[in-house]
């Protein structure tokens, strides 16, 4: 029964409400994995982020999605932490606060082990509009514990500028998806997310320039 909320929720509210406010264009879609386990790594600039990415994916695929994010901000409690769970189909990670001995990642870990698709932001928190902070080591530990799983770096560009952190007023501003080739892990944790933030850099050049919606 969620999962019927969760994909008609997303397809005839979520996505379509997203598209006018946002557009999107999407340079690379066929490169994004259509099955999982598989991993998505994203620049994050915005709340929005996490929208665009599962406005890329075809309908059949949005229960199999999964995206990470800070349980401080989205799964506070009240409706909207049932919509974040329920329709956006979050996997709550605990940024601060956690026991020495937790696993804050064995939620997304078990979501790869069902074979399911996450979205994660390497950076672990929201960024200035169109910069790139330092990646955490996260996603390495993720890829390290399914190797099996590809990782497909993208590059979102406008997201930043319609919702970006701290910001009150949702202002309508183009977005652009840009998919890179997929990685797959190399060994090394820092050695690892060098690679993906290299590749990401590389796909913020191939996006055209910025545009209102």
């Amino acid at each position: 029964m969620l999962q019927t909320i969760r994909r008609y929720g997303l397809m005839l509210i979520v996505r379509p409400i997203a598209r006018v406010l946002f557009g999107l264009d999407v340079i690379g879609k066929e490169k994004l994995p259509t099955k999982g386990p598989a991993i998505v790594a994203a620049n994050h600039n915005s709340h929005v982020d996490t929208i665009v990415l599962l406005c890329l994916f075809p309908s059949k695929l949005l229960p199999k999605i999964r995206p990470v994010a800070a349980a401080d901000h989205f799964d506070k409690g009240g409706f909207g932490s049932w919509f974040s769970r329920n329709v956006i189909g979050i996997i709550p990670i605990k940024r601060g606060g956690a026991s020495r001995h937790e696993d804050v990642l064995a939620g997304a870990k078990q979501a790869l082990a069902r074979g399911e698709i996450l979205v994660v932001f390497p950076e672990g928190s929201r960024g200035e509009p169109e910069e790139m902070a330092r990646f955490k080591t996260g996603v390495a530990r993720l890829a390290e514990f399914c190797p099996d799983a590809t990782v497909t770096p993208v590059y979102l560009q406008g997201a930043g500028r319609s919702l970006p952190k701290d910001a009150k007023l949702l202002v309508p501003f183009n977005t652009t998806a840009v998919v890179g080739d997929p990685l797959s892990w190399t060994g090394s944790h820092h050695g690892f997310v060098d690679e993906l933030r290299e590749r990401i850099e590389a796909l913020k050049a191939l996006a055209p320039p910025m545009k209102w919606s």
